[in-house]
């Protein structure tokens, strides 16, 4: 599967993620895009954040430590991060799967 499909693909289910995580019907009906800021747009709060990172972990095990990369985020990185920022983040993280086939 190329990039673009994988990170559309994550970006699905985090948007999936984060509406659960924060509950509120507003969310349900919200475009979730790579620029959606998880404090303005989304007004996530702290407490909505552990839980986010307690999805990651679930859905995509150890090898997305979500936790290690937001503490290599100065407080002003984390409250301005957007969407697209742990995307891509998910992504580089997965395991690249292995190619078939002869050279």
């Amino acid at each position: 599967m190329d990039r673009p499909a994988v990170e559309t693909r994550v970006l699905e289910e985090i948007a999936e993620d984060v509406r659960d995580v924060i509950g509120e019907e507003y969310a349900f009906d919200m475009k979730i895009t790579m620029d959606t800021s998880f404090s303005e747009d989304l007004e996530l709060e702290s407490i909505e954040f552990v839980a986010l990172a307690d999805r990651l972990r679930e859905r995509y095990g150890d090898a997305v430590d979500f936790v290690g990369f937001l503490a290599t985020r100065d407080v002003d990185q984390v409250i301005n991060m957007r969407v697209g920022e742990v995307v891509e983040f998910v992504v580089d993280s997965l395991p690249t799967p292995a190619t078939t086939g002869s050279i």
